[in-house]
């Protein structure tokens, strides 16, 4: 007979801390290890082009990892970055508990696999408005929108456009900034 333990928030907060990324989804833990230099650097890029967005245009709160988003006690994840709105600013308790509006994951060889795959049916199964794959090796940043029967790939912002969002009005991103050294 085989015993499957399903994780929850609790069993997380348990483990030991040791700067690798922890989340759960569905009851399975994934632990990946930290960012590379690269990967950092596009976040801070992203945050900073947030920021000044959001200063001209206070529609939010915009946040960064690590910190936890819960959806479930058996759906924990910690996405590189993520857009709250003002309206659903109530779910900013000591963690985040709901669902965000934007979701954003940067690309790397240990997590595209999942990325793409488990975390982006996790993200659409909880409501998440969109959702956005930033591809380092493509130089491109894929635009999901929240349909009926998941996502839906609304776009992919090549190298020479600008990244733009319904979610954000006004936001206009030149892709390739952020993948400069």
């Amino acid at each position: 007979m085989v015993i499957s333990t399903k994780f929850t928030h609790a069993d997380l907060l348990a483990l030991p801390e040791d700067n690798k990324r922890r989340e759960i989804i569905d009851g399975d833990l994934f632990v990946t290890p930290t960012p590379r230099i690269r990967h950092q650097r596009i976040v801070q890029k992203l945050a900073r082009a947030f920021e000044r967005y959001l200063e001209q245009n206070p529609l939010g709160e915009l946040f960064y990892t690590p910190v936890d988003i819960i959806f479930s006690d058996l759906d924990v994840l910690e996405p590189d970055l993520f857009f709250v709105s003002n309206e659903k600013r109530d779910i900013l308790q000591d963690w985040v508990r709901g669902v965000p509006d934007l979701v954003v994951e940067i690309l790397s060889p240990t997590t595209a696999a999942r990325d793409r795959g488990i975390k982006l049916k996790a993200y659409a199964r909880f409501g998440v408005r969109e959702y956005w794959i930033v591809d380092p090796e493509a130089q491109a940043i894929e635009l999901y929108r929240l349909a009926p029967e998941g996502y839906e790939l609304t776009r992919t912002f090549r190298h020479e456009e600008e990244l733009s969002s319904p979610l954000l009005p006004g936001f206009a991103l030149p892709v390739g900034s952020i993948f400069q050294s």
